[in-house]
């Protein structure tokens, strides 16, 4: 019997479909049933009509179904994946924009910062009533595997008040990983090690990760038996490219001793260090690539690419459809850890889980990313141990801050939230406690449509931003774009360069990692 695969979020660009093209591409699987549940109706019915395209073209059994009643999505589901962005782009927006007043620059905003703490405030409810759906309505047993941000705080949610048997999925690793085998290719070739037209695949590269989600660190790297840890500072600052592109986790490796899973843009607003001075921040990152450091690039680059989407969709349809094949599948683990289950065919990859001993230096009960082995037994993972101190007390601060704002999203608790602000790195650094107080109240009110959590402390969020206004005490607010902040095009600036506008569409998650590998 095929089993079924509920998507949830699933109007996104490009990332359903290729979640899609990855799993059909495994032989047992590709009768599977897939539905495909989104709030936007319009934005899944364009997805729906391109993967109903795909299956044709390459005469697949596969079927799909799409709904916007998550119920129904749910009923008799044996794998549930989440790709959701609570509140959308406009509460993205928010997110970036509020602590930009209160001299708060990020890239991303959705991890932790300012922006991932908000997120993460709109995101575990919405997660936790799909956790309530899944055990009423799902198969027996059923794994939720979760895409969406902010990582940790929504597995440890799910997993802790949900019920639900959750791991969470990211690609960091992978997108290092391509990073560390391109720099040691570099240096053999140099040193004679390989030939001058020799490459180095990613495979001949083993390594072992473990830490937080976007605070991984590459505990393990071997190249033909050598010990290429101490080695990666220096071979990737000596690459042509890297050394441009990564300049702030290149620094952060020199001084910790392992360099970090996360991109350059992602590590800078974890950090105390990079970002809390305007003037300083332009040395850390590079602009090639909003990934790489740009004051709200991911803003920007989902932004544009949904508006282009919507407008060049006909044209989308008129494109040779993708073969899907084994070759073509992407580096995302949710297909394969699909597959193992399924087949028993053994896969390792690494995962986001509780912390149950298998990192000892971090608190139990946390959620942490390491290597895991899937097969037909399940998904097994294994005893790390300690990390390096610099790197577990790093993880240990973000950790924190994860466990105070989960418990306040779970809990509708304005204390505890402006709290976990308070011990946020970053905004720690840049804010003194009367601004973190009145950022906090400032992006409760701009979001209460969609924090149901906090429906009965709007008002008094409010009330206490206009006593503020009204006696003096409101605190200075920074009228800036940011230290790195490009302009948005339009629809009608994007149609210049109609091939660029839509690979940027095409490019649905931060690492595009939906590449062939």
């Amino acid at each position: 019997m095929p089993i079924k695969i509920a998507m949830i979020g699933a109007g996104s660009i490009g990332f359903t479909r290729k979640l899609m093209h990855d799993i059909l591409a495994v032989p047992e699987l590709s009768d599977t049933h897939f539905v495909f549940m989104d709030i936007n109706g319009a934005n899944l019915g364009m997805i729906a009509q391109l993967a109903q395209r795909d299956i044709d073209a390459n005469k697949l059994p596969a079927t799909i179904s799409t709904t916007t009643d998550r119920r129904e999505a749910l009923d008799g589901a044996n794998y549930v994946i989440s790709t959701i962005r609570q509140g959308g782009l406009a509460a993205f927006a928010l997110d970036i924009d509020i602590p930009l007043k209160y001299g708060i620059d990020q890239c991303v905003g959705d991890t932790i910062c300012a922006g991932g703490i908000l997120y993460g405030q709109r995101t575990i409810p919405a997660l936790l009533d799909i956790c309530a759906d899944i055990r009423e309505m799902a198969a027996d047993n059923p794994l939720f595997l979760n895409y969406s941000n902010p990582m940790a705080m929504n597995v440890w949610a799910c997993n802790t008040y949900g019920g639900v048997n959750t791991i969470g999925l990211c690609h960091g690793v992978q997108g290092g990983h391509t990073i560390i085998t391109r720099s040691i290719e570099h240096w053999a070739r140099q040193e004679g090690l390989i030939g001058a037209d020799e490459t180095i695949s990613k495979k001949e590269v083993d390594i072992v990760c473990a830490g937080i989600n976007h605070q991984t660190w590459y505990t393990k790297v071997q190249w033909r038996g050598m010990d290429m840890v101490p080695m990666l500072p220096e071979l990737i600052g000596a690459h042509p490219k890297y050394r441009e592109t990564e300049k702030l986790r290149i620094d952060v490796a020199r001084r910790f001793g392992y360099f970090s899973t996360e991109s350059n843009g992602h590590l800078s607003e974890y950090l105390p260090w990079y970002r809390k001075r305007v003037d300083e921040i332009p040395q850390w990152i590079d602009m090639s690539s909003w990934i790489n450091g740009e004051t709200g690039g991911y803003l920007r680059v989902c932004t544009e690419g949904r508006n282009w989407f919507e407008t060049d969709f006909p044209n989308w349809m008129k494109e040779e459809p993708p073969v899907i094949a084994a070759d073509r599948r992407s580096e995302e683990h949710g297909s394969f850890i699909i597959e193992g289950l399924e087949t028993g065919r053994l896969y390792r990859g690494h995962f986001n889980i509780l912390n149950k001993g298998h990192i000892t230096n971090l608190p139990d009960g946390c959620v942490i990313e390491i290597p895991g082995y899937v097969d037909k037994n399940g998904i097994n993972m294994p005893v790390v141990g300690d990390l390096p101190m610099a790197c577990a007390a790093t993880c240990s601060a973000s950790v924190r801050v994860q466990q105070m704002a989960m418990e306040a999203a779970v809990h509708g608790d304005v204390t505890l939230l402006k709290q976990a602000m308070l011990h946020d790195p970053l905004t720690g650094a840049v804010c003194n406690p009367e601004e973190v107080w009145q950022m906090t109240d400032e992006m409760l009110v701009a979001q209460a449509q969609w924090l149901p959590n906090y429906a009965g402390e709007i008002s008094a969020a409010k009330s206490r931003l206009a006593a503020a206004e009204s006696n003096g005490t409101r605190v200075r607010l920074v009228q800036t774009e940011g230290a790195a902040r490009l302009h948005t095009k339009t629809v009608e600036e994007l149609a210049l360069d109609k091939a660029g506008a839509r690979a940027n569409a095409a490019a649905a998650d931060k690492g595009k990692m939906t590449k062939v590998v």
